[in-house]
Formats: C-alpha cells, sequence, structure tokens
C-alpha cells in the first residue's frame, strides 16, 4: 500500500507561537494530507496540552512526552535541564504510557551558552539517561534532541541500550551520524534544511523537506514520502495502528 503523505515526526504543537491558532494549523497539515504529527513536549508543563490535543484529534496527533535539556521559554530564561525538573515529569509519563508514541523530547544540548560547565553536561547526561531507561522499561521508542552534543548523545544511546531512536535535526559530523546508524537509529530531515522566509516552521512544511532530499538524491518526491513514512513506521510501531483508521 502506498503511503498518501507523509508523517510529521517532531512537532512542537504545545508551543506559545502556536496557541492562538493551532485549529488552523491541524487543518491545514490535514489539507496538505500530512498522515499524521508526532507532537513533543519540552516539559511538564505542556504535557496535559499534547495529551488534550491527542484526544481532540485521535490518530492524527501522537503524543509524546520528555524533558528537553535546555528548560525555560523566553530565550533570557532558557538554561540547562537539572534533575529537579524530571520530578513532575515522571510520574505523568507513567500515567500516560499507554497513550505514548515515545518519550520525547530528550537529549542534549552543550550549546555553550546553556551548557558551560561539566557539572551542567553530567547533570544532562544524568536526566537524559534516567529517560532512557523509562522508555526502554515501557517498551517507548525516543525522540531525541542534540546539538553541539552529537557525538556524547549517540555515545549515551548506545551504552544505555536504546533500540528505537529518531534523531532530529542532528547537527553532528556525518562519521558521527553514521555510527547512529550502524546502530539502528533514525535522523529526521526538517523544513529548515533551506533557509527561507518562512517565519516559523509547521507541519504542513515537511513538504519542503521531502522536495529539498528529492532534488538531493534525484529521485520522485513521491518515492520520498513514501521511504520516509516506512521508516516512522519502523522506529514508532504503534503509528501503525494510527494509519490504518
Amino acid at each position: 500500500m502506498g503511503a498518501a503523505g507523509p508523517v510529521d515526526c517532531h512537532c512542537h504543537l504545545a508551543a506559545p507561537d502556536f496557541e492562538r491558532d493551532i485549529e488552523d494549523i491541524l487543518e491545514e497539515a490535514k489539507k496538505a494530507k500530512v498522515l499524521a504529527l508526532v507532537a513533543v513536549a519540552e516539559h511538564s508543563g505542556e504535557f496535559e496540552k499534547i495529551i488534550h490535543l491527542s484526544e481532540r484529534y485521535p490518530a492524527f496527533v501522537l503524543p509524546c512526552l520528555g524533558v528537553h535539556p535546555v528548560q525555560g521559554i523566553p530565550p533570557e530564561e532558557q538554561c540547562s535541564v537539572t534533575l529537579k525538573d524530571l520530578d513532575a515529569a515522571l510520574p505523568l509519563i507513567e500515567l500516560y504510557k499507554d497513550r505514548l508514541l515515545a518519550v520525547g523530547e530528550v537529549g542534549l544540548d552543550f550549546t555553550p551558552r546553556f551548557a558551560s560547565t561539566d557539572e551542567q553536561k553530567q547533570e544532562q547526561r544524568q536526566v537524559l539517561t534516567k529517560q532512557i531507561q523509562l522508555a526502554k522499561r515501557l517498551d517507548l521508542p525516543l525522540n531525541v534532541h542534540s546539538r553541539s552534543a552529537g557525538r556524547p548523545t549517540i555515545n549515551l544511546l548506545k551504552e544505555q541500550g536504546a533500540e528505537k531512536v529518531l534523531l532530529h535535526a542532528f547537527d553532528g559530523r556525518p562519521s558521527v551520524a553514521m555510527e547512529g546508524v550502524k546502530a539502528g537509529y533514525f535522523f529526521s530531515i526538517p523544513p529548515s534544511i533551506i533557509r527561507s522566509e518562512q517565519v516559523r516552521n509547521e507541519p504542513k512544511n515537511i513538504f519542503i523537506a521531502a522536495e529539498y532530499i528529492a532534488k538531493m538524491k534525484g529521485i520522485p518526491v513521491e518515492e520520498v514520502i513514501e521511504v520516509t513514512t516506512q521508516n516512522a513506521l519502523k522506529v514508532f510501531p504503534k503509528l501503525q495502528k494510527c494509519l490504518l483508521k
């Protein structure tokens, strides 16, 4: 069966930017023939909103709950995650475990303004390790962020025995990415691969990424959509039930 459209494997539907027009964003994605939206959280304060959206848009908005390595919403208040940030999150992930597609967005972010000390980097590793272990226990995949931390992220995932992994917008070296490929991990390519006038990203823009990949590989965009949707099914097994509805 050929896929009718792509899957957006990583979107921030709970972000404040979308608060006023989330209905329009979702309807436009549907009109654009996007099959499903994998909605990730950055902190426990977004969990209820993501679960609520998944209830209103069943089999279309698929929830992932997790704690991002950078916390705080206004840029001037952003800081490196601490173990305390997990306190409210872990019980909620347990509570909603049967509804979740994956644990995410989790990862490491060693951008100097967030993690300038070894202590901060070590605490990020501890936060990620706890979430990897939780995902393994719940038999859920991981939706992973890594910025300025490609090798440490892949090394930690491998050390902890993570199996089903999507690395989002990976910025590490190709040789490091290949270590992830050998481990069976998948990599998503966001629309930001091209520089455009687009002020913000939203799910319907997934076609920008598909068209760019098609151009780079010299293959039809339909083939890119088909293969990437099949990849999404491999990394997120629960997606199969949604696409059959």
